[in-house]
């Protein structure tokens, strides 16, 4: 009987240490459908069936809806994949709109949607995907825009979920949808000067989420960042961003280092793209493997089953980082 409760025992101890194997995909969210080896690899070796494709933007532009770079697609992609599609609405959007104006959009985003499917011969998951960064202001014209889209589509609706919508959930309420995506990155803006990480603060992003367990929409699925950027400061403070620099491209002899990640120009000249002044600086963002398991170690005690989403599929990123089953 001791024997039997001592193997008990151990059987425990390993179920509880064992490690939480999530399932893994991309986002993609370039303009052109389109993959290259490296790429095309990586999404192969993914273990979740899906990529959570981009189709367009939504913007208002003087009053009117505009749909903003939409996808288009070359004849030599292929993936045996279900592509979700996925659409990013602005806030602004939504500000002073009306109830024929939401049935209004909700339309035209499915017909959209449908048209750049079919036009492409798309294999598509029953689902669509919207990101909206709403506010306390705009959410009940957002929440609305859900339900009609759904109704309208037939089609599973879901939405991204950002920090300070968790946080702030009494202010920004809890949209009208049964499964939700938690953006875990974007802790603070890349143009403000600090000496934080702007993709991912582990600090911030702990802090914000510390109540996650109590959200009301138990479906989350968890969007994790693998992209990184250079942030160029100018002589008055003023910051651009540089898309997907890491560390190893301010290995250049006109820079002079003054960080571990950071550079100043002493010569001027082009650089990546951009004509850049003497005196100017550049601190490069990126995503390590120990923040990704750090992040990973602590949702697994507040939703303990969830899929990975990496932002984003891009070959400059995925070799760049090996993707475990965490």
């Amino acid at each position: 009987m001791n024997v039997l409760r001592l193997l008990l025992f151990f059987l425990l101890i390993i179920s509880c240490t064992e490690k939480e194997n999530h399932p893994y995909t991309f986002y993609y969210w370039k303009t052109k459908l389109s993959l290259d080896v490296e790429e095309k690899k990586a999404l192969d070796e993914a273990s979740a069936p899906y990529l959570y494709t981009r189709f367009f933007d939504v913007d208002k532009v003087a009053g009117k809806f505009q749909p903003v770079a939409v996808i288009s697609k070359d004849q030599s992609f292929r993936t045996d994949k279900l592509i979700v599609p996925t659409v990013f609405i602005t806030n602004q959007t939504f500000l002073r709109i009306s109830k024929e104006e939401i049935r209004f959009l909700a339309q035209n985003v499915h017909q959209l949607i449908q048209k750049k499917i079919e036009e492409y011969g798309l294999k598509v998951n029953n689902e669509i995907q919207i990101d909206c960064d709403w506010t306390g202001g705009t959410r009940d014209d957002y929440f609305q825009f859900l339900k009609e889209l759904k109704k309208i589509s037939g089609k599973e609706i879901t939405c991204t979920l950002r920090l300070h919508q968790v946080k702030d959930k009494n202010l920004t309420g809890i949209p009208p949808v049964e499964k939700v995506y938690l953006m875990c990155y974007s802790t603070s803006s890349p143009l403000e000067t600090s000496d934080k990480n702007s993709i991912l603060d582990i600090n911030i992003l702990k802090s914000y989420l510390s109540r996650l367990e109590d959200y009301p929409i138990k479906k989350i699925e968890v969007a994790l960042p693998i992209y990184s950027w250079g942030i160029v400061t100018n002589h008055l403070g003023k910051h651009k961003l540089i898309n997907a620099l890491s560390r190893k491209d301010l290995e250049n002899p006109a820079f002079k280092k003054i960080a571990e990640n950071e550079v100043v120009i002493m010569k001027d000249g082009f650089y990546f793209g951009n004509y850049l002044n003497k005196g100017f600086t550049i601190k490069v963002e990126e995503i390590t493997e120990n923040q990704l398991k750090d992040v990973v170690g602590f949702l697994n005690k507040k939703i303990p089953h969830f899929t990975i989403i990496y932002y984003q599929l891009d070959s400059k990123f995925v070799m760049t980082h090996n993707f475990e089953k965490w």
